[in-house]
């Protein structure tokens, strides 16, 4: 294949997905990782991604681009209401792993000078413990991910891979019968790095995240131990998690709320 011809598919590539591994480049392509390296510096230079360890990370704008402030946005009320819900489920003096996402930060909220240890790749729950003088909170490092806030990569996972937690919390994109899923395969490599170390799993998403596939697979059902999610759920995704040995928790409607967000986050 020309190296043009490849720049093109790259290109084409990048405008679809955030970040994409090395080695399925040259999967893809079909030609060996020096090639795919020089074109990935050519299109480094353009603006087109940005490389980082194992791979690249797109830099062009898209419809769906995620972004943590316009997600953070979207049901608010049942974020809030979800964060409440699964701060209880923490006991003093646990380890707990916080993952990214809005939805997280509520439950970090909940856990504001609580006695707790904390792991998070996180910037903005991170920032939630600022001033917090009982909690003790450990980030991972790593490369910071544009927009999200997120620290991700080799650096990250081996801090993941060294720790021990008894809970993780974690949010994700879609949640159905198949499992999680994300549409970062960046992020749900460090996700999968913190399930490997927690010994609960809890997983926090409002009723828009169920029925969604969003591409990269992170987990099966019956690999986690609890989903909280808000009142809105529908009884059938309910009884799909319930059938797969998941706990359901459904956080109650709090009395001054009078309307639901639009949107995934």
């Amino acid at each position: 294949m020309r190296s043009a011809e490849r720049l093109l598919q790259l290109q084409e590539l990048f405008a679809k997905e955030e970040f994409v591994e090395l080695s399925d480049l040259c999967n893809k392509l079909h030609v060996s990782k020096s090639s795919v390296r020089r074109d990935l510096i050519g299109l480094e230079k353009r603006g087109v991604l940005r490389r980082v360890h194992g791979g690249a990370i797109s830099l062009q704008v898209r419809d769906e681009v995620l972004d943590y402030a316009r997600l953070s946005r979207s049901c608010h009320n049942e974020k809030l209401q979800i964060g409440k819900a699964a701060a209880e489920l923490i006991e003093d003096d646990q380890t707990v792993i916080l993952a990214g996402g809005s939805t997280v930060v509520e439950v970090a909220r909940n856990l504001f000078d609580r006695r707790i240890q904390v792991i998070t790749n996180s910037v903005p729950v991170a920032q939630v413990f600022w001033e917090c003088k009982r909690a003790e909170v450990t980030l991972t490092g790593g490369y910071l991910y544009p927009r999200l806030g997120l620290l991700l990569g080799e650096v990250c996972e081996k801090t993941l891979n060294s720790a021990a937690a008894h809970v993780l919390i974690a949010g994700v994109r879609g949640i159905t019968g198949a499992g999680l899923s994300d549409t970062n395969t960046f992020v749900v490599q460090s996700i999968k790095a913190m399930m490997k170390v927690a010994r609960k799993i809890i997983i926090v998403g409002d009723h828009t995240k169920f029925g969604c596939d969003a591409m990269v697979h992170i987990a099966n059902l019956d690999e986690i131990d609890v989903v909280v999610s808000d009142s809105a759920l529908e009884l059938s995704y309910q009884q799909m998690l319930e059938a797969s040995g998941v706990t359901c928790i459904l956080a109650p409607e709090s009395p001054d709320v009078h309307g639901r967000g639009e949107g995934q986050g």
